[in-house]
């Protein structure tokens, strides 16, 4: 007779320390931190000049501060845009009755695009597979190119705003000559638009740049090689009407007046020292908010 298995009895012992704690703490603390770090910057913004109120706007609207040097629609500095979307707005819709307006124009339309950016007006004309303001392959403008930028010039020439012209191809290569490229043609047929605005009436000092891109701003990304990406640009920049203020002339403290009794100084002595300046009030919690802030201390 076969003697009875015994069961295996396993024994698990918990450990005598306690288990630790959660994380939760640490992230009610970087709230904390986060919450009182905000408090300092809106209480220093607060407390700036407009100047530096604009260059902190103009940072978080462009962070990378390309928008003025590109000529795109990335918004630069937040200056003079509520100011000028009112004229803006009245400009595009004048330019658009007169394309309307002229025949050979109308049909182009859909190749005319008029928008209203944070920079200004931007006018783009865009070219077709057959090309529609140049002529293939040349910076030789077209009849349509020629009529409708005399159409432009006839509206530009009236304004103070500056005007910024930009060029553009898509990614075919023009040539295999290094010589001349997209670089050079691109800047040559924006070059070719100033020179007929110019001859239409726009003042000379009114276009401030030119500029040719190549195939570097391309239209339509998803195809290089569409034939939008062929373009020339009309910025008409927006004004800043906003001049600084030029500081108050600094007046000298006048003498304080003479007492009863006293005696006048004589001619040649010493002049009496100016009162002393009352002492600065007790530095208050906005300006110790101010002194904690990174940068110049004044």
């Amino acid at each position: 007779m076969t003697a009875k298995t015994q069961p295996i009895i396993v024994i698990k012992r918990k450990g005598g320390h306690e288990g630790h704690h959660g994380g939760a703490w640490k992230v009610a603390y970087a709230d904390f931190v986060t919450a009182m770090m905000s408090l300092f910057i809106v209480l220093w913004l607060m407390g700036s000049s407009d100047k530096v109120k604009k260059a902190v706007a103009g940072y978080f609207n462009d962070p990378k501060g390309t928008a003025n040097l590109l000529g795109t629609t990335m918004s630069g500095n937040g200056v003079a845009v509520i100011e000028t979307n009112d004229t803006m707005r009245k400009l595009k819709e004048k330019l658009e009755e007169g394309i309307l307006a002229k025949k050979d124009l109308e049909k182009l339309s859909k190749q005319i695009e008029i928008t209203i950016t944070p920079e200004g007006l931007r006018m783009e004309l865009l070219e077709d597979k057959n090309g529609t303001f140049y002529q293939s392959g040349s910076a030789r403008l077209s009849e349509s190119g020629q009529e409708l930028l005399a159409l432009l010039a006839a509206e530009l020439k009236t304004l103070p705003n500056e005007l910024l012209i930009e060029g553009h191809t898509d990614a075919a290569q023009y040539s295999s000559d290094t010589s001349y490229s997209n670089w050079e043609l691109s800047a040559d047929r924006a070059n070719a638009a100033r020179r007929l605005l110019q001859q239409d009436g726009v003042r000379s000092n009114q276009v401030k740049q030119v500029r040719g891109y190549a195939d570097q701003l391309l239209r339509v990304k998803t195809n290089p090689y569409d034939p939008s990406n062929r373009r020339i640009s009309i910025l008409v920049k927006n004004i800043d009407g906003q001049t600084p203020a030029l500081p108050a002339a600094r007046k000298e403290p006048s003498p304080p007046a003479p007492t009863a009794g006293a005696k006048p100084a004589a001619a040649g002595s010493a002049q009496s020292k100016p009162p002393t300046t009352a002492p600065a009030a007790k530095t208050g919690l906005l300006d110790k908010l101010k002194g904690m802030m990174p940068g110049k201390k004044s």
